[in-house]
């Protein structure tokens, strides 16, 4: 056999074997995950194809790929959950209207923040590494791989509502997106109290779609925007 021959046989016999370990590691990742990491993929992956059609980046389709993207972030997050979870002790207090009132201003919040910040996706590659079922509650471990290479964990703590596992808070490298809201919550709270926050909130609603300060000591920081592409939580200044 000709030296070019042997080549192109060699690279053949390397392609094939590339190709035959994709579909192995492929069959065992979608055999190993279950219903959270299915759930979150298809939601994210959702996503990603409406950000990826050329026809939604047009500005004419600009309401038409946020309303997809919203419906994909209630897949994904619970809002009322993460809420209760940020107000903390500061929940129980709270009467029926004005818990509803919460989760409509927070939620809209976090949701506009996420939309927001997932049109910039920038190409950065998801990967579903594993997942922890404990009863109605899961851990799905992701990470975020830039263009560059740069690795950042995300895991999504999970619960289980009905049929639909749902993100109640959101790790970025450990830090957690309810556990930063909360201790701005609480420090807002113990220090204006609560209706001062209700207006804080309301100040970032208004600020739609302007991009104005709202003072700076206790301004509620930008919320974080995963899964792609990775924010910061803001971290609380001692």
């Amino acid at each position: 056999m000709d030296p070019r021959s042997k080549q192109t046989l060699m690279r053949t016999l390397a392609l094939g074997a590339a190709l035959a370990l994709m579909l192995t590691v492929f069959t065992v990742d979608r055999a190993a995950a279950g219903a959270p990491t299915d759930q979150l993929r298809g939601s994210v992956d959702s996503v990603l194809k409406t950000l990826s059609d050329p026809e939604t980046k047009k500005a004419a389709k600009s309401a038409e790929r946020r309303r997809s993207i919203r419906l994909a972030a209630n897949e994904i997050f619970d809002f009322p959950e993460i809420s209760r979870r940020s107000l903390a002790v500061h929940w129980q207090t709270r009467t029926p209207a004005e818990r509803q009132q919460f989760v409509s201003l927070f939620g809209d919040l976090l949701e506009h923040s996420y939309i927001s910040k997932i049109e910039s996706y920038s190409g950065e590659k998801i990967q579903y590494v594993g997942e922890t079922i404990d009863g109605n509650q899961a851990v799905v471990r992701t990470r975020i791989v830039s263009r560059q290479g740069t690795e950042t964990p995300v895991d999504y703590r999970m619960l289980l509502q009905g049929d639909r596992w749902r993100a109640y808070d959101v790790t970025i490298e450990g830090v957690s997106l309810v556990a930063n809201y909360r201790a701005q919550f609480n420090s807002i709270i113990q220090r204006s109290g609560y209706p001062d926050l209700v207006a804080k909130l309301k100040a970032k609603q208004d600020e739609r779609p302007g991009s104005r300060e709202v003072g700076r000591g206790d301004e509620i920081a930008a919320p974080v925007a995963p899964p792609v592409p990775a924010a910061q939580p803001a971290r609380q200044s001692p």
